[in-house]
């Protein structure tokens, strides 16, 4: 009987994340209290850039931007922001999404099935992704509840199972 196997992606769906930061960028323009405040948001090559005339404006235009991402199903811990920063007359805040695995999470999730997770599961790292394989189903169910059940700083997803 062959392996089977799934793999273990960290991906940001670009359109979703494109509806969340309209969604945001109609809700600033309407609310009364970004009036006068010069708050806008938007893409900056890959990049989100957020702008208001205070550090405060900046953090509740982020805050709106964050309900709509949880709104559209992406986690916040695929958002990396910074803190906001002054430049000049405004307050400037760069956030990016975070797609793919890097090397030393996807060495501290092998490490975790390793150590964690039932015998003879194997993991590999393949580029910004982890592929783990077992000749027993269950057992690759029971990798992802592991996975599901820890803390990483990262949003997971299980896609390929076979």
């Amino acid at each position: 009987m062959a392996d089977s196997s799934f793999d273990i992606v960290s991906k940001v769906d670009r359109q979703e994340a494109d509806n969340a930061l309209n969604q945001a960028r109609k809700e600033v323009e309407q609310r009364y209290d970004f009036r006068g405040t010069d708050a806008s948001i938007e893409w900056s090559g890959e990049q989100i850039l957020i702008k208001a005339n205070s550090d405060d404006r900046a953090l509740a235009v982020l805050d709106v931007f964050q309900s709509k991402l949880i709104k559209r199903g992406i986690s916040l811990k695929s958002l990396d922001s910074g803190e906001p920063q002054a430049s000049g007359k405004e307050y400037r805040i760069v956030s990016s999404l975070k797609n793919g695995i890097d090397q030393d999470n996807a060495k501290k999730i092998g490490k975790i099935i390793r150590d964690e997770g039932p015998k003879g599961v194997k993991s590999q790292i393949q580029g910004d992704e982890v592929r783990v394989s077992s000749k027993s189903r269950d057992d690759l169910q029971e990798v992802i509840r592991l996975l599901k059940s820890k803390d990483l700083d990262l949003d997971l997803q299980f896609v390929n199972y076979r």
